[in-house]
């Protein structure tokens, strides 16, 4: 049997049932995957993939990205789909996610989206500004800017010009830095300014699904590195640099890229370019996965309404099965 909302009943009587939705959120490496598969295995899900690296072909070691045996057991949608020379967007992931979830909801499953790129998230939950589209011209001088003095200066650009997303956004977050600078350059308005100004592209006449989010992160930080530390030596040894050397023989990717701008390729693409020593990659990639876990975590402790959940507490499957039979059964 599917499961059903408590709020189903009352909608059906217009004839729009809602469908929930769960959300998984949480820091990298905190084991949102592993969660996720046992999740399936106990109730009717169907898994979304919400991490912007993951999206990649071709991109396996490094994203980490579940194995064809996790595969097999619990599929994953928007999962290895795009080329790592096309450009995604957070408009897209929406449009795509709305798309999946409505085959899912007609299947008579439940959507269970998963992952850690928050502003993925924040999109279908909000919807999102009509902005201005991608100025490659304008890009290229961003990114001249930041191989010249660093992304330090990029960010000083940005809070000059709209100090409000400049306190948003972290100085080492090099994708959200180079939008927010390139909208303002584009169009002489502030990110700001735009969402102030336009409407969000979800209607709010009907929203067939009712979305909840849930986290897990351990309590203790350290037990969070530990886990980053053991997991970036795990693909160093199960053939990342292999994997970074065969996307850099295409002689159509560049570190300007989003997609090499993930967290471990970076490194690992200098430390093969001879940039970078072997130690000095290893330090620095588990250094980048931290910055990215810490950056999630600040967005996790503004979530609105989110149900957390210790990673390292054994009985956290259980607390969740819990929690989605009060919501959804």
């Amino acid at each position: 049997m599917p499961m059903q909302h408590p709020s189903a009943q009352a909608d059906a009587q217009s004839g729009q049932p809602r469908t929930p939705v769960i959300c998984l959120l949480g820091p990298t490496a905190s084991g949102k995957t592993a969660l996720a598969v046992e999740l399936v295995r106990r109730l009717p899900f169907d898994i979304i993939n919400v991490d912007s690296a993951q999206i990649y072909r071709d991109m396996d070691i490094g994203t980490g990205k579940p194995d064809a045996a996790t595969l097999a057991l619990a599929p994953h949608r928007l999962l290895g789909f795009l080329d790592p020379a096309q450009v995604y967007s957070a408009s897209r992931f929406r449009a795509d996610a709305l798309r999946e979830m409505e085959v899912i909801r007609a299947q008579g499953r439940i959507p269970l989206l998963v992952g850690g790129t928050m502003l993925y998230f924040k999109a279908l939950r909000d919807g999102l500004a009509t902005m201005p589209g991608a100025d490659p011209q304008i890009r290229e001088q961003i990114t001249a800017t930041a191989a010249a003095h660093g992304w330090a200066a990029v960010h000083a650009q940005l809070q000059v010009v709209d100090p409000a997303s400049a306190r948003r956004i972290h100085p080492n977050d090099p994708q959200r830095l180079q939008r927010a600078l390139e909208i303002f350059l584009v169009s002489g308005k502030s990110m700001t300014q735009w969402h102030q100004e336009s409407h969000a592209l979800r209607a709010p006449s009907f929203d067939p699904f009712d979305l909840h989010f849930l986290s897990i992160q351990p309590r203790s930080r350290s037990v969070l590195h530990h886990k980053i530390a053991a997991r970036f030596l795990n693909m160093l040894e199960r053939g990342l640099v292999a994997e970074v050397e065969a996307l850099r023989s295409r002689g159509d990717l560049t570190l300007a890229m989003p997609s090499m701008r993930a967290v471990g390729y970076r490194q690992v693409w200098q430390y093969i370019a001879g940039e970078l020593a072997f130690d000095a990659m290893l330090e620095q990639g588990i250094i980048a996965t931290r910055q990215l876990a810490k950056r999630q975590m600040t967005w996790l402790r503004s979530w609105e309404n989110l149900q957390n959940f210790d990673s390292e507490n054994p009985e956290t499957l259980e607390l969740i099965l819990k929690f989605v039979d009060r919501i959804a059964l």
